[in-house]
């Protein structure tokens, strides 16, 4: 006799208790733009429901991050001024360090992560240091690593380097090493890909290029095993958490990640894949809650530890309501 598989027809309490995948609202992390000023609140149009706030005004969503229960909230900072250089980027009273030390006073048990890298800063719009038209990769490191301790310092726990510069992880870890600050996480944008994904994030943050394009130091899409290179590469100078750019659209590239390190991965589910989602829901093409947690399930199906989205408060409180 044959005996055939048989899928579970039965209470969502049962199916809530059986099923593969499990999500809770500690693995979500939740991206914030900070610009410099102060009483600034305002929307970012290609990034319906996200804003921007002046570091005053970051407690606002900062409440609502540590009323979800979330694992942390990752801080993009925008600056008033930018140079050649992106020397903002690293000053005690740069924007960023202004709002770790402001979370941290209103809220001393809120994950703060800092983004480590030149775009937002430099006037070019590009992650390192130029030499001519080009990238000076070596020359970086030593700007990225005097950020992350600049961020350490003001109370960061942990520092993401999303510059993808060679090296990066073992600069950062040496220099925070050096300056005391031993207790402080690495999370590296390890693989992090030279998409199309990444438009209403450039306007969101005014980091985009002011010529040429990111493909010299950011991954080709048509690569994968590049991917563990250099995944392995951040592990080993490091990292202790790496993170796979954009999320949807590699998991392929996710599930071989995870399974080739052994350290935890994050996936960044990022602008351009909130932005079309949130246009499609605008229409009434899909439903946003339904879109929303399944494409959650989908990246922690493919291995994901942790997941970065706009979508975070959203999803933690679908999580309660039992949605997902």
């Amino acid at each position: 006799m044959m005996i055939r598989p048989r899928r579970l027809r039965v209470t969502q309490a049962i199916r809530d208790m059986t099923s593969e995948t499990r999500l809770a609202p500690s693995m979500l992390i939740y991206p914030v733009f900070v610009r410099e000023g102060k009483n600034i609140i305002e929307d970012i149009p290609a990034m319906p429901g996200q804003k921007r706030y002046s570091p005053d005004m970051l407690p606002v969503i900062l409440e609502r991050a540590v009323n979800a229960k979330i694992g942390g909230v990752l801080l993009f900072g925008i600056p008033e001024q930018k140079d050649e250089t992106g020397s903002s980027a690293w000053r005690e009273d740069g924007v960023i360090q202004t709002a770790i030390r402001t979370a941290k006073k209103e809220f001393p048990g809120l994950t703060l992560i800092g983004d480590v890298c030149l775009c937002e800063y430099t006037s070019h719009g590009h992650c390192g240091l130029l030499k001519g038209n080009n990238v000076d990769n070596d020359s970086t490191l030593e700007i990225l690593a005097r950020v992350a301790v600049s961020q350490a310092q003001a109370g960061a726990d942990i520092v993401a380097p999303s510059d993808m510069m060679d090296g990066h992880t073992r600069a950062i870890r040496e220099s925070l090493d050096n300056a005391g600050m031993t207790d402080t996480l690495i999370m590296s944008y390890a693989v992090k890909y030279a998409s199309a994904f990444y438009g209403p994030f450039r306007e969101a943050a005014g980091s985009a290029p002011s010529f040429g394009d990111r493909k010299t130091y950011q991954m080709d899409p048509r690569n994968v095993r590049e991917a563990v290179k250099e995944a392995l590469l951040d592990a080993e100078e490091g990292s202790d958490i790496i993170i796979v750019k954009p999320g949807l659209p590699y998991l392929d590239v996710l599930k071989t990640v995870k399974s080739s390190v052994n350290i935890p991965v994050a996936s960044y589910c990022v602008s351009g894949e909130y932005s079309m989602m949130k246009a499609a829901c605008s229409n009434g093409w899909l439903n946003e809650k339904n879109i929303a947690c399944e494409s959650a399930v989908c990246i922690a199906r493919a291995g994901a530890d942790i997941i970065i989205t706009y979508y975070a408060l959203e999803l933690a409180e679908w999580m309660r309501e039992g949605s997902l």
